[in-house]
């Protein structure tokens, strides 16, 4: 068994240290959102941390890690008796993003449930991480219903599993864990909401801190037992400290000064619901069982607001996460309690609360601790500056809901919520034999499949004889995420400053749509005398508006280009997920004047989206009393369809848009 990193020895990322260990010390915080670069620890102090946590008590032989002194009366192996049990390290469960639901909550045998009315029961990973912990990485990639699944279970503390009238129930209570880049796409705010507690980390950049953690890196590589020798005894300090703090956190009082103070603060940064409340008083009660306090303290409130509400206060997807410090200490400042309290006496620096991570107080400066910074784009793939004959970057105009654009057809891509699509989830449309392990029974169709053969194989009773042939799986029909490529026209036809805002605008009203649709995207532009990606296909629509907002305009009007750049994407973006249908949004108000036969070659370039059966939909920006209708003309050679800015609104003519393009038989 290899030896894991120990935790004491992760240099810097107080804040992600600090979240875990609250976490370890009341597991009723919620869990910790871990969002971050690439290389910052984020996966090496999660599992660092089991090693950590007390043992638990386990009842032998239970599948379910019941507790023998209160064992769970509905454990699928049980009843059991109280009484003595046998002790084993806290387990750190991994969930794979390209795990199935079964996999995750357990599967019950269809096949014996129907014929012997047995729940013959195979665990998943929850009861797996059950009185431990569930790490999943790159939580921000699994499929939406294992998410919510896996974030019902944290919140009831049971998991439930159904399958035709059969259901299992077991205890499901453990510390969860996600880790998640950023740009590789965000998860949805409700979802963001069940964590308890977020930290964002970053790597730093000051030299000396980046030379320790190669050298620690390196060392622990070389010689992974006498590197954890080196930090045992700082690991049992840190582990003492966890068992203290358990047994002290009955006994911390919540006080009404700390209560108003957490209840002002959340309403001050205008969070919905009430679960922030409830967070940030768990999360202030556990900074001060690590502090070795019984009562808390206004730090604590503090440092609970930093880590329980920032990914809380976010109004829509493009904003950066992150609290206002200024206004967090004016509010906690305003509420508390009148002058000569106990809460006002300043607690000792270098008491049981200092120290990196030691709960309570402020986080550390810079980049390691506090509010991180939102990071800027990489200068690759960038628009270049204005240059002679361009202007500046505009301002996008004020977002709107969009018609609802989707690829005719029923795809079979990753679960989103766009076009139709044959799906593991959604409603049944019909049957088939199943290909692999049963997942989905259709329970009509495998009664059909069997009752002809009931006389043949000697049925004698009430029950149903089936085999294995018999067993039809049900076909689902769901929704699917795509990959929406936008191509921007950015060229001088385009560049009135008050039109490109609107221009603007409205694609940044498609990006919003495309993030609540789990799409990834990309995007196109087009100006001067050539065409850029400014973004290659990405989950990360925040990255794309970073770009758009940043796009500046002028120059002649290469159409050609940028729709011979955007097939080029979509080719190399088929090779690597070919299960992802594409839409392409082009952006334009249909003139092309840039290159060598302009207008042949825009043509010819847009019949190659028709001979390939690309969804395409043109996206109208013409204005003024006398209009061309070039874009119109675009659309019909892309064998697509044309919208003007007014008509992609949702409150245009009702039923303006279903498919973006009609094909015949």
């Amino acid at each position: 068994m290899s030896t894991p990193f120990p935790f004491t020895a992760v240099v810097g990322q107080d804040d992600l240290r600090l979240a875990l260990l609250l976490n370890a010390v009341s597991p009723a915080v919620g869990g910790v959102l871990v969002r971050g670069e690439k290389g910052t620890a984020k996966s090496t102090a999660v599992r660092a941390l089991s090693a950590l946590l007390p043992e638990v008590a386990v009842v032998p032989g239970c599948r379910f890690s019941c507790d023998p002194a209160a064992p769970d009366p509905a454990c699928p192996d049980g009843p059991h008796e109280p009484g003595a049990g046998i002790h084993r390290p806290a387990r750190m469960v991994e969930l794979p993003v390209g795990a199935s639901e079964d996999r995750l909550v357990g599967a019950l045998d269809i096949e014996r449930a129907l014929a012997e009315g047995v729940k013959a029961f195979e665990p998943g990973l929850l009861a797996d991480a059950h009185r431990g912990i569930l790490y999943v990485d790159e939580v921000n990639l699994l499929h939406d219903h294992l998410v919510d699944l896996l974030l019902d279970a944290a919140a009831m503390g049971a998991s439930y599993v159904e399958r035709e009238g059969v259901s299992v129930r077991h205890a499901a209570r453990f510390l969860l864990v996600g880790t998640m880049n950023p740009e590789e796409g965000e998860l949805r705010p409700q979802l963001l909401d069940r964590f308890g507690l977020t930290v964002e980390v970053a790597a730093s950049r000051e030299p000396d801190l980046r030379v320790e953690v190669v050298k620690r890196r390196l060392a622990h590589d070389a010689d992974p037992a006498a590197f954890a020798g080196r930090w045992a005894a700082e690991e049992s300090a840190v582990r003492a400290r966890i068992a203290a703090a358990r047994e002290l956190l009955p006994s911390v009082l919540l006080g009404d000064g700390a209560l108003r103070q957490i209840a002002a603060t959340c309403a001050a940064f205008e969070v919905d619901g009430m679960r922030a409340d409830i967070v940030m008083a768990r999360t202030a009660t556990a900074l001060a069982a690590w502090a070795g306090r019984t009562e808390v303290l206004a730090e604590d409130v503090r440092q609970a607001a930093l880590l329980a509400l920032p990914h809380r206060r976010r109004r829509n997807p493009f904003d950066a996460p992150g609290l206002d410090e200024d206004k967090l200490d004016d509010t906690l400042q305003e509420f508390a309690d009148p002058p000569g309290s106990d809460e006002d006496d300043d607690p000792d620096p270098d008491g049981p609360g200092g120290g990196p991570g030691g709960g309570g107080g402020q986080p550390e400066a810079g980049p390691q601790g506090g509010e991180r910074a939102r990071p800027e784009e990489p200068g690759e793939g960038e628009p270049a500056p204005a240059g002679p004959g361009e202007q500046s970057a505009v301002r996008a105009g004020e977002p709107f809901r969009t018609k609802a654009l989707s690829v005719p057809g029923i795809g079979e891509g990753a679960a989103g919520r766009r076009s139709r699509a044959r799906t593991e989830h959604g409603r049944t449309t019909g049957a088939r034999r199943p290909q692999g392990a049963l997942t989905k029974l259709h329970l009509a169709a495998t009664v059909r499949a069997a009752a002809p053969h009931q006389r043949a194989r000697g049925r004698s009773g009430r029950g149903l004889v089936v085999r294995r042939d018999d067993l039809r799986q049900a076909t689902r029909e769901g929704r699917e995420g795509n990959l929406v490529l936008f191509v921007v026209d950015a060229s001088g036809s385009m560049a009135a400053r008050q039109r490109m805002g609107a221009v603007k605008g409205a694609v940044l009203s498609l990006l919003l749509d495309a993030y609540q649709r789990r799409d990834k995207v990309g995007l196109v532009t087009f100006r001067g005398a050539g065409a850029d990606v400014a973004l290659p296909p990405t989950s990360s629509v925040d990255a794309a508006a970073v770009r758009l907002e940043s796009l500046p305009t002028g120059g002649r009007t290469p159409l050609a280009a940028g729709l011979l750049k955007a097939h080029d994407v979509l080719r190399v973006e088929r090779l690597r997920d070919p299960g992802r249908r594409p839409l392409l949004l082009v952006v334009t108000d249909g003139r092309a004047t840039g290159g060598p036969e302009p207008v042949a070659n825009a043509g010819r370039a847009a019949r190659l989206f028709g001979a390939d059966g690309v969804a395409s939909v043109v996206v109208d920006c013409e204005s003024g009393p006398v209009r061309l209708g070039l874009a119109g003309q675009l659309a019909a050679e892309l064998g697509g369809t044309a919208v003007t800015l007014d008509e992609l609104r949702a409150d245009a003519i009702a039923g303006l848009v279903k498919d973006v393009r009609r094909r015949a038989a």
